[in-house]
């Protein structure tokens, strides 16, 4: 490996190697070039835990602010550089969450009482009132939270993952990951949310449904095939 090759890609993705003895480790994005895999961590999919499963495994880890990575991204920058420095054309694949549910999630990750004095805090709104400010044409902070279905595809909604998991059925990720590394890999439930209500009332169901048609139709078809997908063939 050339020097200025590894300072260029330090400089553009600010990577670093993957310790392996460590015990502890901060959530980042992961590149396994012996398997050319990437995980594209989309949030609020069990992000964390697919990270610790792995982390052992990774010989490229992007720092916390690459963590959620776009498949875009990935695709047009990330995915080259690898390509030419490692000789490695990388597959990746994600985790699809039930729209609904995602959402769900995030309302109840920002409705905990350490985040009270913060901006994103949502614990002062109700699911409801929440889902119609995430609907808004200038949502608040705390109803910010994009798209699963954005965090996926390129340009004209081509999903760019090679490999989509079912959040539902993430049995079907272990198995995957199993067989590729070699080894088994379980996932440990990790930044679980606080148990809040969250009721969503049919009329907002339906509008959440319309605004976001295209994610909600992917996850059924996820969950039609049987809770795994290879988007791009």
């Amino acid at each position: 490996m050339h020097s200025a090759r590894w300072v260029t890609i330090a400089k553009l993705y600010r990577y670093t190697l993957a310790p392996r003895s460590a015990a502890r480790y901060p959530v980042a994005m992961l590149i396994f070039t012996p398997q050319a895999l990437a995980f594209v961590a989309v949030p609020k999919t069990g992000t964390t835990a697919i990270e610790q499963a792995l982390r052992p495994h990774a010989d490229i880890v992007f720092r916390k602010s690459r963590k959620h990575t776009s498949a875009r991204r990935l695709h047009r920058r990330i995915r080259p550089f690898v390509r030419d420095t490692f000789g490695a054309k990388l597959r990746c694949f994600a985790v699809l969450r039930d729209p609904e549910d995602q959402i769900r999630s995030w309302y109840k990750y920002r409705s905990r009482d350490d985040i009270k004095d913060k901006p994103e805090y949502a614990g002062h709104l109700s699911f409801d009132a929440f889902v119609e400010a995430l609907l808004s044409d200038d949502p608040p902070p705390c109803a910010r939270i994009g798209s699963q279905y954005r965090m996926l595809s390129g340009r004209g909604g081509r999903i760019l993952v090679d490999h989509l998991f079912a959040y539902e059925q993430l049995d079907l990720l272990e198995t995957f990951l199993s067989q590729r590394f070699e080894e088994r890999i379980t996932f440990a439930p990790r930044n679980v949310s606080p148990a809040v209500p969250a009721e969503l009332s049919p009329r907002n169901r339906d509008r959440l449904r319309a605004a976001r048609a295209a994610e909600f139709d992917l996850h059924a078809r996820l969950r039609d095939a049987g809770g795994k997908l290879a988007p791009r063939g």
